[in-house]
């Protein structure tokens, strides 16, 4: 399923209000407070600093043409935002995921923390404006061609690092896992990047596409997730497999790189923890075919092909490095049952953040994260579909 998104600014009276914003640190219900204190080893903490929203989901028998009038045969209102999502998934699945963010204290703006507190999703270091709007999306799902489209509206107003105060900052990550950027708000990200890298914490990026900050982020990565596009598209290389050579040269703090293709499934690319610089070189487009040919069609369940382990793996004119390649396929889902994708990336990137919180070996961790995607697209919204770990269809995992 493809996207189109169209971003839409804050209204001239917004963009033109200069009085300072009223800002106040949104704590929970003590309710939810009290059910998170229970005996028993607690689960591990993953911190996420990025984008929550409302989304505004309308279905149509098909997309409509300049000046038609149509309705909807579906419309739901649901949470979003790319860090809402994955964080959502994440606590589904059994993590204790903690968001930096901001709202307004509008419907929209009560509703998002609402339903992150309903997840189990730690929604004290989401800042509260008491004036402005949240962030909100208008996607029109088509069921003919099972394409959507996106109108984004920002927040007003925006973030900034200001609003995060180091006692704030130090709480956030006190006991954290794991921490994962979406790459918005990213003035305030690449503060809580810093000190997640001074405390030796590993980092999960998204690169969806480039963005103003990405590139400092991904200096402090320990593990990105991308879209299909995003490799060659920030190297200019002549393929993905290529792209992905280069992109570990480039970033030496870089343990993987996972580029999901959607139904065509995932490719990672792993760097070895033991050099293997006198070994034979194989080229990785040799090594992506070699790995492709070996995927059957007898099962519509997701898997794993794996090369042998601490290859040099090599592309022309990049350089090489040591490591191994692993191609993921994704679930088979009969289009009577494909619903909607929106979303299927975030909750892909919920259950890689899963996977490494517990110790998952790449081999089993690329198939639950399809497995998990796929669930989140036989439902209408980024998280109606999303499972929890207690679901059926992850019990082989």
């Amino acid at each position: 399923m493809s996207t189109t998104m169209v971003r839409v600014g804050p209204t001239p009276a917004q963009a033109s209000s200069s009085r300072a914003p009223r800002l106040h640190r949104h704590r929970p219900p003590m309710a939810s407070a009290a059910a998170s204190s229970s005996d028993g080893p607690k689960p591990p903490v993953v911190l996420g600093c990025g984008a929550v929203s409302a989304d505004y989901l309308a279905t149509v028998a098909s997309f409509p043409n300049p000046d038609d009038k149509i309705r909807s045969l579906t419309l739901k209102v649901e949470g979003g935002g790319n860090t809402g999502n994955a964080l959502t998934a994440a606590a589904r699945l059994g993590l204790r995921p903690r968001i930096i963010s901001k709202v307004s204290n509008d419907p929209q703006g009560r509703n998002i923390l609402k339903e992150l507190q309903d997840d189990g999703v730690d929604t004290s270091y989401i800042l509260v404006a008491e004036e402005g709007n949240s962030p909100f999306t208008y996607i029109i799902v088509d069921n003919q061609t099972k394409t959507r489209t996106c109108i984004h509206t920002s927040g007003y107003p925006p973030m900034v690092p200001e609003e995060l105060t180091e006692a704030n900052l130090f709480a956030a990550l006190d006991g954290a896992d794991i921490v994962y950027f979406d790459v918005r708000l990213h003035e305030t990200a690449l503060i809580v990047a810093e000190e997640a890298s001074q405390r030796k914490l590993p980092i999960l990026i998204d690169a969806e596409r480039k963005r103003d900050g990405l590139d400092d982020l991904l200096n402090l990565a320990s593990y990105v997730v991308c879209s299909a596009k995003f490799p060659q598209a920030w190297t200019g290389s002549s393929s993905t497999p290529v792209a992905l050579v280069s992109m570990l040269l480039r970033l030496p703090n870089i343990k993987f790189i996972i580029v999901t293709l959607g139904e065509k499934g995932c490719l990672m690319l792993e760097k070895s923890t033991t050099d293997a610089s006198e070994a034979e070189e194989i080229d990785v487009e040799s090594l992506l075919e070699s790995l492709e040919q070996k995927v059957g069609l007898s099962s519509s369940m997701p898997k794993c092909i794996a090369s042998k382990s601490n290859l040099r793996i090599s592309a022309d004119g990049v350089g090489s490095i040591s490591g191994r390649l692993l191609l993921g396929t994704a679930q088979i889902i009969p289009s009577e049952e494909l619903i909607d994708t929106t979303g299927a990336g975030d909750a892909f990137i919920g259950a890689v953040l899963y996977g490494l919180c517990s110790g998952m070996p790449p081999e089993k961790m690329l198939p639950f994260a399809a497995q998990v995607a796929a669930c989140s697209c036989r439902a209408l919204g980024a998280r109606s579909g999303l499972p929890h770990r207690t679901d059926p269809r992850l019990a082989s995992f």
